[in-house]
């Protein structure tokens, strides 16, 4: 699935580009309107305070910039940041390590926060609300609590599954956010931005489609950009206008709307093997032989969003709209018959 080139999630070659894209403040950081304003209001009233700033969650899709979002706050209140992510704290001693080692005011940024074992959350409880940490010596009867105090310090939780993390541990950040989709025209200021630090020839009608083929993504706007650049040194003279772009991500299977193969492939399974639904996830999943949760964390959100699929209580039906994008005739719709 990570070769996909519009997944959202970053893959291993990126790490080094992608943070050198990444804006270390408000100015560069495009988009996000609501959450920019309200994080604003909260670090200037803790700064006016002289108190660590409150726990903050962040969640949405991967892609949109929740890291980039602890760079900048970092950044901005002039303190630490501390990364790190739910599967890498594997036992309670990684995470009483980290903590141990955080200054006062310091930002600890857990990506994937849902992902944390239930024996680490319970250390992560008092740290976040007590600023304490609780350590057991010994075993047994002979066994003590001692419990360490820990300096004033700010968590931020960013997660793509709200759902998934326990309610304890989300009720303790005192701000959520939700990260939105980009906009096509926010996403084209992203793509401009990212061409002139890579120091790339861009037009406006080029920076345009590329970002109406990035699926509401930063990221992958970024990587499409990085795909269209290739393209444009070897293929044509390294301008990427419009016409480059729509050559160089149709050469990667990406039409129009940012779909690929196994967006439409999806969607053709549907159709073709189900005469348009509604049919199960897991039938989808099985004919076109991926995971169950590939299509509904990956595929689904996308569709759903264009209003390509909807979701029934009996199963997926795709719409009107995909058969028109796909150049397909709707199936005529057999009529309930009337009761009287």
């Amino acid at each position: 699935m990570n070769e996909r080139p519009i997944t959202p999630d970053l893959q291993s070659e990126e790490k080094r580009l992608d943070t050198s894209l990444r804006p270390t403040d408000w100015t560069g950081y495009v988009g996000q309107t609501t959450v920019k304003e309200n994080i604003k209001i909260l670090i200037e009233a803790a700064q006016q305070r002289g108190e660590a700033l409150d726990h903050v969650l962040v969640y949405g899709p991967p892609g949109l910039g929740k890291t980039t979002l602890a760079n900048i706050i970092a950044h901005q209140i002039g303190v630490n940041l501390k990364i790190t992510s739910g599967p890498a704290i594997e036992r309670a001693g990684d995470l009483a390590a980290i903590l141990t080692n955080l200054r006062k005011g310091d930002l600890l940024f857990i990506d994937e926060i849902h992902r944390l074992g239930r024996a680490v959350e319970e250390v992560l409880y008092p740290a976040m609300e007590d600023y304490a940490l609780d350590i057991v010596i010994g075993k047994g009867p002979s066994a003590r609590n001692i419990r360490l105090k820990l300096p004033h310090f700010t968590t931020l939780g960013a997660t793509t599954r709200l759902d998934l993390l326990a309610s304890p541990l989300r009720d303790r950040f005192g701000a959520i956010f939700r990260l939105e989709f980009y906009s096509p025209e926010e996403l084209q200021q992203i793509v401009t931005r990212s061409a002139n630090i890579l120091n790339v020839p861009i037009d406006t009608e080029g920076a345009l489609e590329i970002a109406q083929r990035s699926r509401g993504t930063a990221r992958i706007a970024n990587r499409l950009l990085k795909r269209a650049r290739d393209f444009a040194q070897v293929r044509a003279d390294g301008v990427i206008s419009r016409e480059v772009a729509n050559e160089a991500l149709s050469l990667l299977n990406v039409d129009s709307l940012g779909l690929d193969d196994l967006d439409r492939k999806v969607l053709y399974s549907i159709i073709q093997k189900f005469g348009g639904g509604p049919v199960g996830l897991d039938t989808i999943a099985a004919s076109v032989s991926e995971e169950s949760n590939t299509i509904m964390d990956v595929v689904e959100p996308y569709l759903l969003q264009l209003g390509f699929l909807d979701r029934t209580p009996r199963g997926r039906t795709v719409t009107a709209r995909a058969y028109q994008h796909l150049d397909l005739t709707p199936p005529e719709r057999a009529e309930q018959p009337s009761l009287f």
